[in-house]
C-alpha cells in the first residue's frame, strides 16, 4: 500500500510538473499573440503613414506641374516682350539715325 501511496503522489507531481508546463507555454503564448497584435497595429500604422505620404506627394507633382505650366507660359511672354523691345529700340534708332542724314 505505501509503494501505491508513493506511486501516486510521484504521478501527482508529474502531472502538476506537466501541468505548470503546459501553462507556462500558454502564457509564453499569449505573450506572442499580444505582441503580434502590437505589431500588427503599428504595420496598419504605417501603412497609414505611407498612403498618406503617396497622397501628398501626389499633390505636389499635380502643384510642381502646374508651376512648370506658368514657367513656361511666362517665359513665351517674356521672350515676346523682349522682341518687342528690340523692334522699339530698333525704331527708335531708325528714326533717329533718318533724322541726322535728312
Amino acid at each position: 500500500m505505501k509503494q501505491s501511496l508513493e506511486a501516486t503522489t510521484e504521478l501527482k507531481m508529474t502531472t502538476n510538473a506537466r501541468l505548470d508546463r503546459i501553462e507556462e507555454k500558454l502564457d509564453n503564448l499569449t505573450e506572442a499573440m499580444v505582441s503580434l497584435a502590437r505589431a500588427e497595429e503599428k504595420i496598419i500604422g504605417i501603412k497609414e503613414d505611407q498612403t498618406n505620404m503617396y497622397d501628398r506627394m501626389n499633390r505636389f507633382s499635380e502643384k510642381l506641374d502646374n508651376i512648370e505650366r506658368q514657367v513656361q507660359d511666362n517665359a513665351q511672354t517674356v521672350k515676346v516682350i523682349n522682341k518687342l523691345f528690340w523692334v522699339a529700340v530698333i525704331a527708335v534708332a531708325g528714326s533717329i539715325a533718318a533724322q541726322m542724314w535728312m
